[in-house]
């Protein structure tokens, strides 16, 4: 059963309509008249759905990318990467799973995949730290990009975290240097680099890893230096000024877009990804698959060359 969020409620109210018709015809064999009654409740459903996604507001888009049903890291090495197999560990401390990496076929081609992992249910989130990594996670991720580098294999990864760990223990081991050796890892690739940003594109947590010459975001995705929350509580001292943070911190994929932050944004369908999670997987491969394509043949300096100047280029007002 899928989640509903505060916004959706109207949706939820028709569907579930539609579900307790839908037994009551099991039970009473109601035929014609409840299955046309379900057919016109449905249609309005969808149509309320198509209208609710075609509008949405920022904070709303916050909502949408922290969604408990969203696709997770695994979700998408199951539907892109043939015989995958994760490489644990940072060969220092120990092996932090709010990052998981490994080596996989990607529609033929051989690459190196890494991505943040929040879990699917409360077991699972709390064993992979709600997809907030430490120290030792991101430098797992510096192991795994090096390697990919000797061997020359792309690296594809998947952002999805409301930002690195925070925490003391994460502090004393280095926690800022790390996320600054995984960017510059990014930036040091002599192989191309698709960053895909799934979910939450938190802080420096996801600019670790979302370093690429190709910078892809799906549609409802969100990507800020700062959470709404966070910044909130900064300028205003109040969590409970998220949504005016929202509006004022261009966190939407479209808004990221038209500043060239990010360079494709990829539709998920009606509802968002937590509905039509096989959809939204496989755009998402399309995108990554032109992406790759546009690299191929080009030496490793050149890539490595793009991928600084497209960074470097970031903010520039074009004046002459």
């Amino acid at each position: 059963m899928i989640s509903f969020l505060d916004f959706e409620k109207p949706i939820a109210e028709l569907e579930a309509r539609i579900h307790d018709l839908r037994q009551l015809d099991g039970e009473q064999q109601g035929g014609a008249d409840i299955e046309e009654e379900v057919a016109q409740i449905q249609s309005k459903a969808d149509e309320l759905l198509r209208e609710t996604y075609g509008k949405l507001t920022p904070w709303q888009k916050v909502q949408v990318a922290r969604h408990p049903n969203r696709p997770q890291f695994q979700d998408y090495v199951a539907g892109l990467i043939a015989s995958f197999t994760p490489l644990a560990g940072d060969r220092a401390y120990a092996d932090d799973k709010a990052i998981t990496g490994g080596i996989g076929r990607f529609r033929g081609r051989s690459v190196m995949v890494i991505g943040h992992e929040k879990g699917s249910d409360m077991q699972s989130r709390v064993r992979h730290n709600f997809g907030m990594a430490r120290p030792e996670g991101y430098r797992k991720a510096v192991r795994l990009m090096r390697l990919a580098d000797r061997f020359g294999l792309p690296v594809i990864t998947l952002v999805d975290t409301q930002g690195a760990y925070p925490g003391v223990g994460a502090e004393e081991r280095g926690q800022a240097e790390a996320i600054a050796r995984s960017t510059e890892t990014c930036l040091d690739l002599r192989v191309p680099l698709i960053a895909c940003l799934v979910g939450e594109g938190g802080s420096g947590g996801a600019v670790a890893l979302a370093v690429g010459n190709a910078v892809i975001m799906l549609e409802h995705a969100v990507y800020a230096v700062i959470s709404p929350e966070g910044c909130a509580s900064i300028l205003w001292h109040s969590a409970e000024r998220a949504q005016d943070a929202a509006d004022a911190m261009k966190v939407t994929a479209q808004d990221l877009a038209k500043l060239k932050v990010v360079d494709q944004v990829v539709e998920e369908g009606v509802g968002g990804a937590q509905r039509n999670p096989a959809s939204a997987i496989a755009a998402l491969g399309d995108a990554i698959a032109d992406a790759l394509a546009e690299f191929d043949g080009r030496d490793g300096a050149y890539v490595r060359q793009h991928r600084r100047d497209k960074f470097l280029a970031i903010g520039q007002l074009g004046i002459a």
